[in-house]
């Protein structure tokens, strides 16, 4: 089978993830729960799998790292694929994106989100554990934007994982490192672009760090992400990842930009055999504001409890939201991507230069003796050769 036959099997069995590796069977994650869905890959289809998905300059920063990163579309889904090296030869990690089209309602969240959305100025942190729907959020909110008013909107990710149609905004979409260097370097040319808000993917070093908070200080709304199991987490590690003698102005940096924190989690709904996300809110009231000046992070949990008049909600407040709502939106009523070819959101290797058609000739087949635990880069060598 080739990769879009899979991804095309894992949306019918409702899975979130596919993972193909060299010698061991094809899994997928359904529900938050892994299963084998075939018998052990030879280590040559996995290779050539992978070798399809690249052009010649993404090969290039592969064989060099053992890895990339991209974001596709396979058979009708945008798809977050990660190909990389193991102790058996190649394998990949398929994650198989929502629609991209989402909204709040689709993705079955709060409307109360929404209003993070309204503010002209300041830093909006979406955080979470890996594979919680951080991303899926953030373009829900981003499409929330899109669809309301007139904004000038740049994005930068690693890599793209959704693509967006202008409504009544102006989208830009950067990937590290295709279109810059890096994070750091993106977010700088960003704030020299006129943006009215700015999304990162993702805040991973102190400097993008500083740099975010910077932005959201001087009249953009900030869009970011970032790894935590609650909102005080998010807000604690990223004060912690700076220099001990300036965590205090970091902290009252943070204090004077914040707008939100939306923390989320997958859980299963039993009754509608459905994941949504489950979310804490800390909105940055005066009372919030404070405690992240003082640095008494493990407070904010009291905050959260105590400010449901202020759009606040705790874990188990939303969770009682979730148990009186009725109208869920199930994974069949959320419009697929369009049905592309597979395609990489990277630029494509240049144009060949047009040549003559020779006169088909006949030509014995290829005959390539492979070794199963031989890896990626090995395999296209063999191939290479052969074919010359």
């Amino acid at each position: 089978m080739i990769l879009a036959e899979w991804v095309l099997k894992a949306r019918t069995l409702g899975a979130s993830d596919v993972h193909l590796q060299a010698g061991t069977p094809v899994v997928v994650r359904v529900r938050g729960e892994l299963s084998a869905v075939s018998e052990a890959l030879p280590a040559a289809r996995v290779a050539e799998m992978g070798r399809e998905l690249l052009n010649n300059e993404q090969w290039e920063h592969f064989r060099a790292r053992g890895s990339a990163d991209l974001s596709i579309n396979v058979a009708g889904t945008r798809c977050r694929v990660n190909l990389f090296q193991t102790v058996r030869g190649a394998a990949l990690a398929v994650r198989l994106l929502a629609a991209s089209t989402n909204t709040l309602k689709s993705c079955n969240l709060h409307p109360d989100l929404g209003k993070l959305t309204a503010a002209q100025t300041g830093l909006v942190i979406v955080s979470g554990p890996t594979g919680c729907g951080k991303s899926t959020t953030l373009a829900a909110m981003i499409e929330e934007i899109n669809a309301s008013r007139a904004r000038n909107i740049i994005t930068i990710e690693s890599p793209i994982e959704y693509l967006y149609t202008n409504h009544r905004s102006f989208i830009r979409q950067r990937e590290v490192p295709t279109h810059s260097p890096s994070y750091e370097q993106a977010i700088i040319d960003a704030l020299r672009e006129n943006p009215d808000v700015l999304v990162i993917g993702e805040m991973r070093t102190p400097e993008a760090m500083r740099l975010t908070l910077n932005a959201a200080e001087t009249g953009h709304l900030v869009l970011a992400t970032m790894h935590s199991s609650t909102c005080a987490e998010a807000l604690n590690r990223l004060c912690m990842s700076f220099a001990s003698e300036i965590q205090g102005s970091v902290r009252a940096q943070v204090a004077d930009c914040l707008v939100a924190v939306v923390c989320q989690r997958l859980e299963y709904l039993q009754d509608y055999q459905l994941r949504a996300p489950l979310c804490e809110v800390l909105m940055a009231n005066s009372n919030a504001k404070g405690t992240i000046r003082s640095g008494s992070f493990s407070q904010l949990a009291t905050v959260i409890q105590s400010g449901g008049e202020d759009g606040m909600w705790s874990f188990d407040r939303y969770r009682r939201w979730m148990e009186q709502k009725r109208d869920w939106v199930m994974p069949s009523q959320q419009s697929a991507s369009p049905p592309l070819e597979m395609q990489s959101h990277a630029p494509p290797p240049p144009a060949p230069v047009s040549r003559p058609t020779p006169k088909p000739a006949t030509q014995a087949p290829i005959d390539i003796s492979i070794d199963e635990s031989a890896d990626l880069t090995e395999l296209a060598r063999k191939i290479e050769k052969k074919i010359r």
